[in-house]
């Protein structure tokens, strides 16, 4: 079994070397971090040199092709909030140990961060040697850091503290996340049966059904309106499917270049918000992420005026970023905040009236936390409530469109029964 030298810190900060033996290199750094060490490098030891791994089927002779690609696809797509919020508390946890942030950045390098290559966190080792800041060294990577991120950490280095920083902007990615993973949940079941129901009558009308009526033609028998429709139906799925799909894609276009327009994502934004049941989702989400970013940026020293617009930045809907737009525009008049915010008649009152509250306290971060988290929950209780609608009307469409087709074949052979009979 070979052998790894390695070089790692202790929680204190002091600097320790040995070796272990264990299979491959993951296996090494699993080991130190049991260790309760920090690792800064881990290396083959001489003489021991580390195991080639198996070729994967389909991947080339020396296996590098499948990394390769691996790499280019984490560089282009943009992390998971999960993801970034592991990133981030593994970097709180080496700063908080003692380490200094070049050391920190290297260990990172060593350390398996889902979604995010280790490129990142050497580019941010190279630029934080050469002088600049970490906040400046990730405004660098926009599409890994966003505003948010890269103005908290400027906020804590200006204020000294960048471990507590770090962490508020974990457990902030982490809320999100948990949010993103409650809408996921709510929408899995109801989007499985709507697929397999799709599915199912698809098939039975090009498949199954043809093979029916062709029976039933054979007998001349005088078939029932119902079924006369049905087979109209199934033979334009059958002889028609490609225009079918042109007509899809078609729409699919169309929609998209009418959300895409100002007018056209105004108005689906607009009517987002005022759907039945799905509109106090969408509202009660917007003003729970708008109340968390705000309070996260407040908290940790972010001027209003620029948190204000980082909110706007993230916020996704129109109506809701034009509101925020304006109440900027009140703030920097010399209005307070509750009262752009009030003038807006987008916010609920009782956001309004804890902002207000949170003015006359001084702490308007904590009031919007407290907003925050009461719309969280309210939101889990909306999504419930959606997902209890949303089930029973797919099982009733699905055993309405069920029952019809099975309506369909049964009246066509009780046709054909009663005029055997005659």
């Amino acid at each position: 079994m070979p052998h790894f030298s390695y070089r790692a810190r202790r929680k204190s900060g002091e600097l320790v070397q040995g070796t272990v033996e264990v299979t491959d290199r993951s296996a090494a750094l699993m080991q130190i971090e049991r260790l309760g060490l920090f690792p800064v490098s881990v290396e083959a030891a001489k003489g021991g040199a580390a195991p080639k791994p198996e070729r994967a089927a389909g991947s080339t002779k020396d296996g590098s092709l499948p990394s390769a690609f691996r790499e280019w696809y984490q560089r282009k797509r943009k992390p998971r909030l999960q993801e970034l919020a592991t990133f981030t508390q593994q970097l709180s946890n080496l700063l908080n140990a003692g380490m200094p942030l070049t050391v920190a950045l290297n260990s990172m390098t060593h350390l398996e961060s889902k979604g995010i290559p280790s490129d990142v966190s050497k580019q941010l080792k190279q630029d934080v040697t050469e002088g600049r800041s970490l906040s400046d060294a990730m405004s660098k990577q926009p599409l890994i850091f966003s505003d948010i991120y890269v103005n908290m950490v400027r906020a804590g280095e200006q204020s000294g503290a960048l471990v507590d920083v770090l962490r508020r902007l974990a457990t902030h990615f982490e809320r999100f996340a948990e949010v993103q993973s409650k809408f996921t949940s709510a929408m899995i079941y109801p989007a499985i049966v709507a697929a397999v129901g799709v599915i199912i009558v698809v098939f039975f009308m090009t498949v199954m059904l043809p093979k029916f009526m062709s029976i039933f033609q054979g007998m001349q028998v005088e078939l029932p309106p119902a079924t006369k429709a049905l087979m109209g139906i199934s033979h334009a799925f059958s002889a028609y499917w490609w225009l079918m799909l042109l007509v899809l894609i078609a729409l699919v276009v169309l929609i998209r270049r009418y959300r895409a327009s100002t007018n056209g994502r105004r108005n689906i934004d607009e009517w987002k918000m005022k759907a039945p049941v799905l509109g106090k989702v969408v509202k009660l989400n917007l003003f729970a992420q708008f109340a968390r970013t705000l309070s996260t940026l407040l908290h940790n020293g972010v001027p209003v005026l620029t948190a204000l617009k980082i909110t706007e930045q993230i916020i996704s809907n129109v109506i809701v970023k034009e509101a925020i737009a304006r109440t900027r525009e009140g703030v920097t008049d010399g209005k307070t905040l509750a009262q752009p915010l009030a003038q807006s008649r987008i916010f609920p009152q009782l956001l309004i009236d804890l902002v207000k509250i949170g003015e006359d306290t001084g702490d308007v971060p904590g009031a919007l936390q407290r907003v925050a988290d009461a719309y969280e929950n309210e939101l889990s209780i909306a999504l419930r409530v959606l997902t209890n609608l949303i089930e029973p009307a797919l099982i009733i469409v699905m055993a309405l469109g069920v029952g019809f087709l099975l309506f369909t074949v049964l009246s066509t052979m009780f046709a054909i029964t009663s005029n055997l009979n005659r």
